[in-house]
């Protein structure tokens, strides 16, 4: 099986990093994303797979028995991980053969989740009580896009804050609705959430500083129908971006950029200078949108020089591209190797080579 080959793959990549002088600390650094090339996946989503797999094969042989034999689907043994994570080995052993002897062969994956989590309270009540303590210091606010120029923005909550915050936009959308707003419900609750959270008095208030890229003709000529940029989102229509930027309350601007004539000097680059910064790092950020690992897309938190500063590397627009943590670090660990392809100068899009320490080479070319 997959999971089975992903547990002896990064065992094998282990050794070669004890091998190569690696600080303990750092061992096994890389090899998700090693993984998630493979399989065509992001660094993150396959060290979720990578812990799976590993729960499985070393503490839950019951799950992965019924996994292996098509009883229950990977989902639902990622479930029994889920919620048995926080226990010990041992402890996690006896929980797997109680929840086997359950049937959550029989059940869907609500049931299972609740009978996994069950069974590991019982197991271990006060290590259950402070996980819950612990995983409130966890709480977050994301952002993902969603079809049709639409995002879906989300909080990982307290129950307690969660239930409030719902319960808030209900009553709000009453007292609304009371007043004989034409809006349905749906609607007003997601107005209020904008306008809480910005402060403004209307949801289209909000202030458009979306640093939309795209050529002024596109905004000018309705019969260029070339597709725009929103920082934090991605693609989108040109008529769309042009709704945004005619019929938002807010301030709203437009930025354009410029590509420089092949040979031509590039603005903003200091060859002398170690870090990306000011103009250059926007250029590159703009340039690069999200991570360059290729099935990433994470947000863009380092600007990493493709031929490394200690190797001689300059500080210069084709030499920088955008990375996320995860993938940055992971390529200063032994055998990793990346090469620039194209400059983005010529009219081409930039690209670059990402080989990994097992010898597979992957191509990243800009949006």
């Amino acid at each position: 099986m997959q999971l089975a080959e992903s547990v002896r793959f990064a065992q094998s990549q282990a050794e070669f990093q004890l091998a190569a002088g690696v600080h303990p600390e750092r061992i096994g650094r890389g090899v998700a994303d090693q993984l998630g090339l493979a399989c065509r996946t992001s660094g993150f989503a396959a060290s979720g797979r990578l812990e799976v797999a590993r729960a499985l094969w070393f503490d839950l042989p019951e799950t992965y028995r019924l996994l292996t034999t098509g009883e229950i689907s990977e989902y639902v043994a990622a479930l029994v991980v889920k919620e048995t994570r926080h226990l010990h080995a041992q402890t996690r052993r006896t929980v797997d053969a109680q929840v086997a002897a359950a049937g959550i062969a029989r059940m869907g994956p609500r049931g299972v989740a609740a009978c996994a989590r069950t069974h590991a309270y019982e197991a271990d009540r006060e290590g259950y009580v402070q996980r819950g303590r612990t995983e409130r210091k966890n709480r977050r606010v994301g952002l993902r896009p969603a079809p049709d120029t639409m995002s879906l923005l989300t909080g990982y909550l307290p129950a307690e804050q969660g239930v409030a915050c719902l319960k808030a936009l209900r009553q709000q959308t009453d007292a609304v609705k009371a007043t004989g707003d034409a809006r349905c419900r749906d609607q007003i609750m997601a107005d209020t959430l904008v306008e809480r959270i910005t402060g403004q008095a209307q949801a289209s208030d909000v202030n458009a500083e979306v640093q939309i890229v795209m050529d002024l003709n596109t905004l000018l000529d309705a019969n260029d129908h070339t597709s725009a940029q929103l920082d934090g989102y991605g693609p989108l229509p040109a008529d769309i971006a042009g709704d945004i930027l005619a019929t938002s309350t807010g301030r709203v601007w437009w930025r354009r950029l410029y590509a420089a004539p092949e040979g031509g000097p590039l603005a903003g680059g200091d060859p002398d200078r170690r870090q990306f910064d000011g103009h250059l790092r926007k250029l590159i950020m703009w340039r690069d949108r999200h991570c360059r690992d290729p099935y990433c897309e994470a947000p863009i938190r380092h600007i990493d020089h493709i031929q490394r500063y200690s190797d001689g590397g300059l500080t210069i627009y084709p030499n920088g591209r955008g990375e996320c943590e995860r993938g940055n670090y992971a390529r200063e660990m032994p055998g990793w190797i990346v090469e620039a392809v194209s400059s983005g100068l010529d009219g081409k899009q930039h690209a670059i080579t990402i080989t990994t320490p097992t010898g597979h080479t992957y191509l990243s070319r800009a949006p």
